[in-house]
């Protein structure tokens, strides 16, 4: 009887332990983000630790899962779910939650354009051929009936360069937040109005009302394995981070221009107009499985060929 009483209060003096251990885990969450919205959806937390977070261009954030440094990459839904199915390149990082549904618009100076059904028969100029942003627009102007002809830009301030252009002015094109607001504040000066459609609030016309999981917060399998309750605490302070952005708009903007490296411009009056059209809000990855199967769909390919397993998502 004394042995199995020793077994039992060795066991339970491990667990008192371990959660002891986990309750005072103070580990350092480092995070890594594209320039642009997906900054703005973590600024409001970003501004209390500055050190801990690295705002890169776009394009160079792929590479940041497989050099597997960072416990958090914010990336698109896509490139995350690609890569973590990838056999060449396997990534580790599980998707914790959805922070951004859709910045993107299409845009024109023309005055004969004043619905998105008059681009049938036009030419439309998209960025990123080979990307979801592309695919996404194609789509949703093939549910619509909308049949233009494609032009193809590398990135979202080409498409925003030639709205602007005087040499162009039937330009019909595909840009994104804060870009779109940026060019309307500048043409309207020159007496120039800028008439926009937002492509996720057409696509969900399209879907029955679902949503296009645009950017996702990512979480390195390690980090979840070792800093559990810092990894759930960390989506808590995101996820409030995102709600200040509708709550609290002026708090948001002021930290965005604090953070000084979000690739955004530092001015009030683009990022009050801008912000609250770029879409931002924290899903938890369980709660937002469906829309992205939904925006898998869109274009397999450009999520690895398949529909995401299970196992990619992170359930806290």
């Amino acid at each position: 009887m004394k042995k199995l009483l020793f077994i039992f209060l060795f066991i339970f003096n491990l667990v008192l332990l371990a959660s002891c251990s986990t309750a005072n885990d103070d580990y350092k969450i480092t995070v890594v983000a594209p320039q642009g919205a997906p900054a703005v959806a973590v600024a409001n937390e970003a501004i209390n630790d500055k050190d801990s977070y690295s705002f890169i261009e776009a394009g160079l954030i792929n590479e940041q899962f497989t050099a597997n440094e960072k416990d958090i990459i914010i990336a698109p839904v896509n490139a995350g779910a690609s890569l973590y199915m990838s056999v060449v390149k396997k990534s580790t990082y599980k998707l914790g939650a959805v922070l951004t549904w859709g910045n993107l618009y299409f845009a024109t100076k023309r005055t004969d354009i004043t619905s998105i059904n008059d681009l049938d028969g036009k030419k439309v100029t998209l960025f990123g051929e080979k990307t979801i942003n592309s695919s996404l627009a194609r789509y949703v102007l093939a549910q619509k009936n909308i049949t233009p002809t494609y032009e193809y830009k590398v990135t979202a301030e080409q498409t925003k360069d030639l709205l602007l252009s005087s040499d162009n002015n039937d330009a019909i094109v595909l840009t994104a937040e804060p870009a779109l607001t940026a060019a309307s504040i500048k043409l309207k000066q020159q007496n120039i109005t800028v008439k926009s459609f937002s492509v996720a609030e057409i696509y969900k016309e399209v879907s029955n009302n679902s949503e296009f999981t645009q950017a996702g917060l990512f979480i390195k399998a390690d980090t979840i394995k070792n800093h559990k309750s810092v990894v759930d605490s960390f989506l808590a302070k995101i996820k409030a981070s995102c709600d200040l952005v509708s709550s609290n708009l002026e708090t948001t903007v002021n930290n965005v221009i604090a953070l000084g490296n979000t690739g955004l411009p530092p001015k009030a009056p683009v990022l009050t107009q801008a912000l609250p059209k770029s879409n931002i809000k924290f899903v938890y990855a369980k709660d937002a499985k469906s829309a992205v199967e939904k925006t898998a769909n869109i274009d397999l390919d450009q999520f690895g060929g398949a529909i995401p397993s299970d196992d990619f998502y992170y359930n806290k």
